[in-house]
């Protein structure tokens, strides 16, 4: 068993402000490389490179990665909800800003929350976690609202794909609380979701037709990496071993900075508006992470999984 800390210490502070730089930053990669490369197939790559990665990390660590656990139905359901998921992030891109869709994606907690209260047993909602969603969802419709007031729908509709995918990242959530996924290795779960979407992104990038790649700068490849094997593959094993070592809970309640670095990298690396029912929104959102992420005073926290990185 690895040595289990109660509290977070300068070194777990340090890697997850990092870790919540990069997720803030993914949707500000996305956007830098598609100005040469196709939406799903940009989607596609990041998972087809970080599975592969993933795969070879597995091998050298003996992790098993065929074997009858009864949980191929439930990795595939989960696959496809998250690449679902990243299919609706990316296409959605191609019409909202970045740091509009990183407060919309960050809608997911709150669908996770309300989701295992329902389906997951010993997971009821916390009066404290009912204010942060009510918070977090009167910020949600600040910003939505802010939407109907630019003169073309194509942000409207952005930010619509963004919610629907925030759904689907809280539901692969879900399902992986409240099925056989939850006692895999979170490296194997990790697979079945990049693994899967990987085919399913790629296939849609087909069925479209899409380019694929149009051109290649040193900024779109770096974009391409940055995504593919930074945030899809380090960040995850990061996570994983921060989730090992450390109280879950109290490294969860720490998302709440991934909106504020997308909101403040989309206006100062893409040059985006950043008005401020925006900002209040992302205040209300942040907040309301916090509070449903907050731990409960007198409880045992538990080692999570990778169901518990949001």
């Amino acid at each position: 068993m690895p040595d289990r800390k109660t509290h977070l210490d300068l070194l777990a502070m340090a890697i997850l402000l990092v870790l919540c730089a990069s997720w803030g930053l993914q949707q500000v990669a996305v956007k830098l490389a598609g100005v040469g490369v196709s939406p799903f197939f940009q989607a596609g790559i990041r998972s087809v490179g970080a599975t592969v990665l993933l795969l070879a990390w597995m091998w050298l660590r003996r992790i098993p990665i065929l074997q009858r656990d009864g949980s191929a139905g439930w990795g595939v359901l989960d696959g496809l909800l998250f690449g679902g998921e990243f299919l609706l992030i990316f296409w959605g891109l191609e019409f909202t800003n970045a740091s509009r869709a990183v407060i919309f994606l960050y809608l997911s907690p709150f669908v996770v929350a309300i989701g295992a209260h329902y389906f997951v047993e010993g997971e009821r909602l916390r009066w404290v976690q009912v204010i942060g969603l009510m918070g977090a969802f009167a910020g949600i419709l600040l910003a939505f609202g802010e939407s109907f007031t630019f003169p073309s729908r194509e942000m409207l509709i952005g930010d619509s794909m963004l919610v629907a995918a925030a759904i689907l990242w809280g539901s692969t959530t879900v399902v992986i609380k409240a099925s056989v996924l939850r006692s895999l290795a979170p490296s194997k779960v990790l697979l079945y979701q990049l693994g899967v979407s990987a085919i399913l992104l790629l296939g849609a990038a087909w069925v479209v037709d899409e380019p694929g790649i149009t051109q290649m700068t040193p900024l779109i490849l770096g974009s391409l990496l940055f995504q593919a094997v930074w945030v899809a593959f380090v960040t995850y094993l990061a996570w994983f071993w921060l989730v090992r070592h450390y109280p879950a809970g109290r490294l969860s309640a720490f998302t709440f900075l991934t909106p504020l670095f997308g909101v403040l990298a989309g206006h100062w690396i893409l040059d985006e508006p950043l008005s401020l029912v925006l900002l209040v929104a992302l205040l209300f959102v942040g907040l309301g992470i916090y509070l449903v992420n907050r731990p409960q005073p007198g409880r045992t926290e538990l080692p999570a999984g990778v169901e518990e990185k949001l």
